[in-house]
């Protein structure tokens, strides 16, 4: 059983999922709070790589991509910073990333340098399904898991294209956007899971705009795992020890446990 697996496990475990930029608000802010994640709840961290062109990030992300570009964050530091909290925490660390910083990489060296630091998949919002036969191929040879995003303007086509080559999970877009917290989720997410449900045998997450443990609960009830990234950003700019960002995590846990 690889590590994202483990992570849905045991039966009816639903996974909560948090996302950071490395390197915002700085380095030494990433290397503290990964581990506290992981201790107050999360089951799998993505690490956001900065980018100068987040093209499905809303503005809070954006800012601190920005920022941590400004602080000198590179992929390759990324990869550094990896390997340092992967013998940190026991839980899984995903990459999340743009496509063209892995292909100026170049794509064996990047996914052999992930596996090495410890990463054990990558989400790339901009790659479909379609197009990503040659990254599946260097990361499976790597044992990295490359986990597709679907939104709820997906085709049939494409869901059918995610849910055959997709592993570890699908990432299911809340909404037809960006990210960034919300109010209220869409009416019609519950649908879209379902609608998905039907083709995947991935556990099936969602992300974008989930900010509140009530969010969190609902999304329990139809869902695998709820990811929660801006809501995780904001908390992380307030305060140097990052407590209400802890207490966040466990409302989180706690929302997603009680359901019935």
């Amino acid at each position: 059983m690889s590590k994202i697996a483990a992570a849905f496990s045991p039966p009816g475990h639903k996974a909560l999922i948090a996302y950071v930029t490395v390197g915002y608000p700085t380095v030494e802010a990433t290397l503290k709070v990964v581990p506290l994640l992981a201790d107050s709840g999360c089951d799998i961290v993505e690490l956001g790589i900065p980018f100068s062109d987040p093209l499905a990030d809303g503005v809070t992300i954006q800012k601190s991509s920005f920022h941590a570009l400004q602080n000198g964050v590179t992929p390759h530091l990324c990869l550094e910073l990896a390997g340092q909290l992967s013998h940190k925490v026991k839980i899984p660390l995903v990459f999340m990333t743009y496509y063209n910083p892995v292909l100026k990489h170049g794509l064996a060296k990047f996914c052999a340098a992930s596996a090495k630091s410890g990463v054990s998949g990558l989400i790339i919002p901009d790659l479909p399904p379609d197009e990503g036969s040659k990254l599946e191929a260097v990361s499976r040879k790597e044992g990295l898991e490359l986990i597709y995003l679907l939104a709820p303007t997906s085709t049939g086509e494409r869901i059918r294209l995610a849910a055959e080559r997709s592993r570890g999970f699908i990432y299911l877009v809340s909404v037809a956007g960006v990210t960034g917290a919300r109010d209220r989720l869409p009416v019609d997410l519950a649908a879209f899971v379902a609608r998905v449900r039907k083709l995947a045998r991935q556990p099936l997450c969602v992300g974008f705009g989930i900010s509140t443990p009530e969010q969190a609960g609902q999304i329990a009830h139809t869902a695998d795992g709820v990811i929660v990234g801006s809501r995780i950003i904001q908390l992380m700019e307030k305060e140097d020890d990052f407590a209400s960002l802890a207490g966040l995590v466990r409302d989180l846990r706690k929302a997603i446990n009680k359901r019935p």
